[in-house]
Formats: structure tokens, C-alpha cells, sequence
């Protein structure tokens, strides 16, 4: 049977701006159906915005334009360069924070395929296939899958007082223009949600990668940051971690490309002329001390950054030997 509902005339635009109480006026179950989706888009956002707190924004230090005296211009570069050392290794929550946003997009934009699939009492999941199918198919055999959920033409019943005074009933024909823009801006839907579903999932396998292959962080930085010399890309991967690489990343692509390039040169070089990097003593006292989550988290990574160095030193018996 035709389902014979009242659907949203233009669903993008009241996903944003309808009210809660104005959605499908006279059908209490519609209510707040658009602005929920519109909350559960805005809510990866939200939480990264939340999370992130401007920390770009403040590294950048009006770094992005380039134009200002060598004098403040070396100042801010070495304040960026000592907190990027100061704080090397330990940006991987940060940086995990933004993949869980990521990963909360591609849960929303499944939900929303099946939120959608119940409001079209189950025909939204192949509403799209559907009317491919549709197209493909012979005038004689094809039954239009768009008339089927959004028709044009319905039984109305009017009442209206008649001669006596009496209550009439009649029964008649209405036309459904609206449902003719309803059909294609559903149609347009459809083939979003499944495309931001493939792009969504694509991103998702693409961020794995960056996790468990440093060799794809130093091809990302080379193929991003052309005037970054190979030997520094592969100095600071390899002494650095996964949510380093993310914001060096995120700096290059907002910093002046110059100004990124002697930034990497110089934190290349100083990881490579202090083999045993170390936290400042205000920091290790405050991880120690303190004993909350980033200190623990701070002592760990001390622990095993020590073992790696301890591995890389080589054996003095063996080279008395050789």
C-alpha cells in the first residue's frame, strides 16, 4: 500500500533551521525528527571543537601569514620549537580524540540511513537501487518506486454543512504537487548518505594505516611538505609518536610553508643532537607528584622511551671484540 504521510517539502534546510515544535504540523509522531538529525550530525563537531581547544590556533601564533620582523619571527618560532619538544610523545589522546570524532561520523551517517528506513516504514534502504531499477526496466513491467512512497494523487474526505444543516461528508481526488519535490529531494539523499558512507569508511581504513605504519607517516609529510628534507621527516617520526605526527600535520597545513620548514628542520636537529630526550623537571615533577592520568601517562612513556635507548647502545664487550 502507498504510505500516506505528510513528508518534509525541503528536508535539507529544515535539518538546520526547523524548530521542534513547528516539524510536520498535526503529527505529533514527525515532531523533532529533522532537528534530532540536525544534532546528530553537529555532535562530532561539537566534540571536537570541545577537545581540541583552539590548541592550532594558539601554536600558530599569526605564523600563517609570514609578514612580520625576523626578531618577532624568531621568537615565536622558538617558543613553538620548545613546545613541541617540551611536549614530544605525548599528544597521542589528542590526536585519538579527532579519529573517535571521526569514527562517531560514520556511526551517525549509518544511523541516520536506518533512522530514515523506519520514518519510510522500511523502504529508504533501497530507495535508491529502487529507482535505478526502476529506470533500467521496461514502460509495460516498471511500477515507479517514487509514486510509491510519495503519491501524487490520494482520497480525500471533506466535511461541510449541507442544506438542512447538516454535517455532509464527501469524498474526493486531491493532488499532491509537494510529494514531486519530496520524491527527488529524498532521491538526492539517498545517494549522500551512501556516498558519505563509502568516503566515511575509506577515511576510517586510511587513519588505521597512520597508526600502525610509521613508513606512511614520513610518505604522507614528503608528499605534503616538499620543502621538509627527507632526513628531518624521518629523524622526528621516528623519535616521535602517532599524535605528533597528526599535529606537525595539522601545523604544516596552517603554518607558512618557510617558516614549517625551519620549525622541522630545527626540532630534527635537536632530537638528533640529544639521543636521550627528557621531560623538564616542572613536568616530571608534576606527573610524579601529581598522579593523575597525564602523569602516569608521561612516566610510561619515560620508561619506554629509556629501554629504546638503552636497546640502541651498543654493546661494549662486542665492540672490544671487534
Amino acid at each position: 500500500q502507498p504510505v500516506h504521510k505528510p513528508y518534509p517539502p525541503l528536508i535539507i534546510f529544515v535539518f538546520l533551521f526547523a524548530p521542534l515544535d513547528l516539524c510536520h504540523p498535526g503529527d505529533g509522531s514527525l515532531n523533532g525528527s529533522p532537528s534530532l538529525q540536525a544534532i546528530l550530525f553537529y555532535t562530532p563537531r561539537w566534540l571536537w571543537k570541545s577537545w581540541e581547544g583552539g590548541k592550532i590556533h594558539a601554536l600558530m601564533m599569526d605564523l600563517d601569514i609570514g609578514i612580520c620582523s625576523e626578531i618577532e619571527k624568531k621568537q615565536k618560532k622558538k617558543l613553538l620549537l620548545d613546545y613541541l619538544w617540551d611536549n614530544l610523545r605525548y599528544h597521542n589522546w589528542w590526536a585519538y580524540r579527532y579519529y573517535v570524532c571521526e569514527f562517531l561520523s560514520l556511526c551517525n551517517v549509518i544511523g541516520q540511513m536506518f533512522l530514515m528506513n523506519r520514518f519510510f516504514d522500511g523502504e529508504f534502504m533501497t530507495f535508491g537501487l529502487d529507482v535505478i531499477t526502476h529506470m533500467e526496466a521496461d514502460q509495460e513491467d516498471r511500477m515507479d518506486p517514487m509514486i510509491y512512497i510519495f503519491p501524487r494523487m490520494t482520497k480525500c474526505t471533506f466535511y461541510k454543512y449541507g442544506v438542512s444543516g447538516e454535517v455532509e461528508r464527501h469524498d474526493a481526488i486531491c493532488i499532491l504537487p509537494l510529494n514531486v519535490v519530496n520524491e527527488k529531494i529524498y532521491i538526492f539523499l539517498w545517494f549522500w548518505f551512501i556516498i558519505l558512507t563509502i568516503l566515511t569508511t575509506l577515511t576510517i581504513f586510511y587513519r588505521i594505516i597512520i597508526i600502525f605504519s610509521p613508513r606512511m607517516r614520513v610518505y604522507l609529510l614528503r608528499l605534503r611538505f616538499r620543502l621538509v628534507r627527507r632526513d628531518a621527516i624521518e629523524i622526528i617520526v621516528r623519535r616521535s609518536k602517532m599524535g605528533d605526527w597528526f599535529l606537525l600535520y595539522r601545523l604544516g597545513e596552517n603554518l607558512d610553508s618557510i617558516i614549517f620548514r625551519d620549525v622541522m628542520q630545527d626540532l630534527a636537529n635537536r632530537l638528533h643532537n640529544n639521543q636521550h630526550h627528557r621531560v623538564p623537571a616542572e613536568q616530571a615533577e608534576g606527573g610524579a607528584g601529581g598522579g593523575g592520568e597525564e602523569g602516569r601517562r608521561r612516566d610510561e612513556d619515560d620508561e619506554d622511551e629509556h629501554e629504546n635507548d638503552e636497546n640502541e647502545q651498543p654493546d661494549p664487550e662486542r665492540c672490544d671484540a671487534e
